[in-house]
C-alpha cells in the first residue's frame, strides 16, 4: 500500500473499530512512518546522550534500483511477512524455502505477529507498535504472491491492467521486464500495481502461473481484517481472536469501497490528499477531522522530538530534553526495534523460517 492506504485508510478503519481520534491518529502515523524510516544513523545530543535507531524501509527512486534494497532485516519483516504457504506452526511445510517466504494474506504467521504485538499493548510504545503491525498486516494482503528477497519467483511477465493506457502499458512492460531480468525483489517487477487500490491487473509470475488481481476486493478484505484486529485491541483481547470480531459494518464497507473506486489517481500523494479532504468533509460517517501527515517538517514526530540540530565540535547534535524519552518519534523507534527482533527471533522460527 501507499500513503493513502497506510495512513488515511488505516485511520478510518481504526475509527470504525471504535478507537478514539487521539490513538487512531498515532496508529495511522506509525503505520505510514514504517515507509519513511529510512535512516539508521544514531542521533547525538549536546550533553553526550545518544539514541540509536533502525530502518524499516529503503529509499526507492524507481523500481529499477533494487540491488541496494536486498536487506532481509527490512523487506521480509516489515513489508513481505512470510506466509509459510498458509500452514500453521504445528504443521511441517514441505517444498522449496522460497515458497514459504511468499507473502500470504492473513496467514497464521500474520496472526502470530499480531499476538506478539498484543504482548506490548501496555508499554509506552504499545500504540506505535500497533501502527507498525497494521502496516505489516495490510501488506500481507497488498503484497500477496511476492517474497521480500531477490529471487526468480518474483519475476513478472505479461503485466496488463485496464488502469493504464496502451502507451503506459508498453512503458510498464519495458520497466517490469528490466527489473525481472536484473533484480526481482518483492513486487518491484509488478511496479506500483499491488499498491494502487483501484487497479485490476494480471501478470504471469516467475513460475509461469497467471495471476489475476482485483485490488478493490483485496483492499476491502484487508480493511475488514484490520478492523477486526483493531477491535481486539480495543477490547483487550490479547489472543487476537479475529474470527470472533464483527469487523466492518455493511455501511462502513460501502463507504470504503466507494472511496477506493472514486479516488483513483495514479499518484499516491494525490489520492492521500483526497482522502484527507473527505475526512475534513465528514464523508466517512464520523465527525470531521483535520488529519495530516508531516514526515519531517515542524509538526512531524521527528522535529517535535529532536528540535533543530546544530553543529558542535564538528558534529551534528540536538539539544537534549527529558521529554525526548516519551516523544512519539522515540517511542516509534522503540516499537520498531521491538517488532523486528521479536518477529525474527520468536515468530518466524516457530515456523522453521530463519532470516537475517
Amino acid at each position: 500500500m501507499q500513503i493513502d492506504g497506510h495512513h488515511t485508510l488505516t485511520y478510518v478503519i481504526a475509527r470504525y473499530a471504535g478507537v478514539e481520534h487521539h490513538e487512531a491518529e498515532k496508529v495511522a502515523y506509525a503505520a505510514q512512518y514504517v515507509d519513511e524510516a529510512t535512516n539508521d544513523k544514531p542521533i547525538h545530543f549536546e550533553n553526550g546522550a545518544m539514541y540509536d535507531r533502525i530502518v524499516s524501509a529503503h529509499k526507492m527512486l524507481d523500481y529499477r534500483n533494487t540491488q541496494e534494497l536486498a536487506n532481509h532485516q527490512v523487506w521480509i519483516p516489515f513489508h513481505f511477512l512470510p506466509g509459510n504457504k498458509g500452514f500453521p506452526s504445528n504443521v511441517k511445510s514441505d517444498g522449496r524455502f522460497i515458497h514459504r517466504l511468499v507473502c500470504k494474506p492473513d496467514s497464521p504467521v500474520a496472526r502470530d505477529m499480531l499476538r506478539m504485538a498484543a504482548m506490548h499493548w501496555n508499554k509506552p510504545y504499545g500504540v506505535h507498535l500497533m501502527g507498525i503491525a497494521m502496516h505489516v498486516y495490510a501488506d500481507t494482503f497488498a503484497h500477496q504472491g511476492f517474497a521480500g528477497v531477490i529471487h526468480d519467483y518474483n519475476k513478472v511477465d505479461k503485466l496488463e491492467s485496464s488502469a493504464s493506457s496502451l502507451l503506459q502499458r508498453i512503458k510498464d512492460d519495458l520497466v517490469s521486464g528490466g527489473v525481472s531480468a536484473s533484480s526481482p525483489l518483492g513486487h518491484g517487477a509488478a511496479l506500483s500495481f499491488p499498491d494502487r487500490p483501484y487497479a485490476s491487473w494480471t501478470y504471469q509470475n516467475g513460475e509461469g502461473e497467471k495471476i489475476v488481481r482485483d485490488n478493490i476486493s483485496i483492499f476491502l478484505q484487508a480493511a475488514d481484517a484490520m478492523c477486526k484486529a483493531l477491535q481486539c485491541w480495543k477490547q483487550g483481547d490479547v489472543e487476537i481472536d479475529i474470527d470472533n470480531q464483527p469487523g466492518l459494518t455493511s455501511q462502513q464497507r460501502s463507504i470504503i469501497e466507494h472511496a477506493l473506486k472514486t479516488i483513483d489517481d495514479e499518484d499516491g500523494e494525490i489520492r492521500h490528499a483526497e482522502w484527507l479532504k473527505w475526512l475534513r468533509e465528514g464523508k466517512f460517517g464520523f465527525a470531521t477531522v483535520d488529519l495530516s501527515f508531516d514526515k519531517d517538517g515542524e509538526s512531524s514526530w521527528k522535529h517535535r522530538a529532536r528540535g533543530q540540530g546544530f553543529i558542535q565540535d564538528g558534529q551534528l547534535v540536538y539539544r537534549y530534553s527529558s521529554s525526548f524519552l516519551n516523544s512519539d518519534w522515540k517511542l516509534f523507534h522503540d516499537a520498531l526495534k521491538t517488532y523486528r527482533i521479536e518477529v525474527i527471533r520468536d515468530v518466524l522460527p516457530k515456523y522453521g523460517i530463519c532470516i537475517a
